[in-house]
């Protein structure tokens, strides 16, 4: 056997759900399990089962161990040796102690209250509850010993009115923090100046005009850079997808980017504290490392595994992972971000005699050629330097490379979030930030 791994996972999660007073969702799942993955003449095995005593590890191991021979009937593959490290430790995300299901129902319920009473003109509020807490010990044939815990809870939050032309208008706006349901503030008087700006949004979007479709100057608000830099930078650059022919795959060492973008794949740490979701070793064992895939606007490195690394020549970057107990390692993002720049937002919307700011995105797809579109539920007019009307439902396309290259500002603050889950095969808890960016990019029309 040329590598061996093994992995031991409980996945916790919650969730809950309030709608006008009404609790229509309340759950609480507990998923575990131990798999095993052997590496041998160049082919994987892999096994999985819900029993996670030291005898069912034993068998997971010696049933991976007999996939991987079968696989190798496939014919002769690239047999070195698999680049990694060690990595030996645990690491404990210590919040604040936490809440029961009860005390969840009865918070929101005071703020459906408090959103009843202050907003008459809501025609429905949603209120969405969830934590989730992963633990994974996983031990590797190379020496590593691991004890990772991956903690995120979010709360979201969406209002319902009625628009000028008499059809529902919405609007969602989640928070999010590393940890569980306790470690978010969710007292009425905590969330106050949150829920009265989404309802201020919600008051502009019912007399929204529709956008100019075409090539604009766009203001992206953080949380808009910092889906980009997921989505449409961050994919193509996984190593999986590099050797699958992304076009990222032929840049390396290339301008891709305006010289104002540096875009990274945090590990753990970010200026100094704890990453939303930091990952000391991946589910391989593998010690993590910060991933600098744009220096400057070059594209410079990628996000890889033991396996990928060996295949491309890259130093491993510990960014293999694995969402359930069942699930097999992929190269994932962790915690990934475009750097802050020097201007102030103000300042780069004050230079925009006619184009468009871009508060929040929706779903949205991106391809491996960095073509992508994102839905785009709030949005203003800017009209000699000013924010004007806000604009009805929209999307925002374009090549993220193009789009990167035309960044002539980025502002100097942040945004981090880790509320949602990134889609590739199997779904992941991953964080994404930015500041703002100043570019050129496509808006659909009417």
């Amino acid at each position: 056997m040329d590598y061996t791994e093994t992995r031991r996972h409980e996945l916790r999660k919650r969730r809950l759900m309030m709608v006008d007073g009404n609790l229509t969702l309340n759950s609480q799942t507990t998923d575990a399990g131990a798999s095993a993955r052997i590496y041998q003449g160049g082919y994987w095995g892999f096994a999985s089962a819900n029993d996670t005593t030291p005898a069912s590890v034993e068998r997971m191991k010696a049933q991976a161990g007999r996939n991987a021979a079968a696989m190798a009937r496939f014919g002769s593959k690239d047999t070195r040796a698999l680049p990694g490290g060690t990595y030996r430790g645990e690491h404990v995300f210590r919040g604040r102690p936490a809440i029961g299901q009860q005390e969840c129902v009865e918070r929101m319920a005071a703020i459906n209250a408090w959103c009843r009473q202050r907003y008459p003109d809501l025609v429905s509020a949603r209120i969405l509850l969830q934590d989730e807490h992963h633990s994974k010990w996983v031990a590797t044939s190379t020496g590593s010993e691991v004890l990772n815990s991956i903690q995120r809870a979010a709360c979201g939050v969406t209002f319902t009115a009625i628009g000028d032309g008499g059809t529902p208008v919405e609007l969602y706006e989640p928070i999010s923090a590393k940890g569980s349901l306790a470690d978010l503030q969710l007292s009425v008087e905590a969330l106050a100046p949150w829920l009265d700006q989404l309802h201020g949004h919600l008051q502009a979007k019912r007399h929204a005009v529709s956008a100019r479709g075409g090539q604009h100057t766009i203001v992206l608000a953080p949380e808009l850079a910092g889906i980009l830099a997921h989505e449409a930078m961050g994919h193509p650059c996984e190593a999986d997808i590099v050797l699958g022919g992304a076009v990222t795959g032929d840049l390396v060492g290339q301008r891709i980017a305006s010289e104002l973008i540096t875009m990274v794949d945090v590990a753990h740490t970010f200026n100094g504290e704890e990453a939303m979701i930091p990952v000391y070793a991946d589910d391989e064992g593998t010690p993590a490392r910060d991933a600098v895939l744009i220096k400057d606007g070059v594209l410079t490195d990628f996000m890889n595994s033991r396996e990928t690394s060996q295949r491309l020549g890259l130093t491993p970057t510990g960014s293999a992972r694995a969402y359930a107990p069942t699930d097999e390692p992929l190269v994932r993002m962790r915690n990934t971000v475009i750097l802050p720049g020097t201007r102030k937002l103000a300042d780069m919307i004050s230079e925009v005699e006619d184009g468009y700011l871009l508060m929040k995105t929706a779903n949205g797809q991106a391809d491996s050629t960095t073509e992508f579109m994102f839905g785009i539920p709030l949005a203003y007019e800017i009209k000699g330097g000013k924010v004007g009307r806000a604009i009805r439902d929209t999307t925002l396309s374009g090549s993220a490379i193009k789009v990167l290259q035309s960044a002539d500002a980025v502002s100097d603050d942040m945004s981090w979030t880790c509320a949602g889950y990134c889609g590739k095969k199997q779904p992941m808890v991953v964080s994404m930030g930015g500041p703002a960016l100043r570019v050129r990019a496509h808006l659909g029309g009417e």
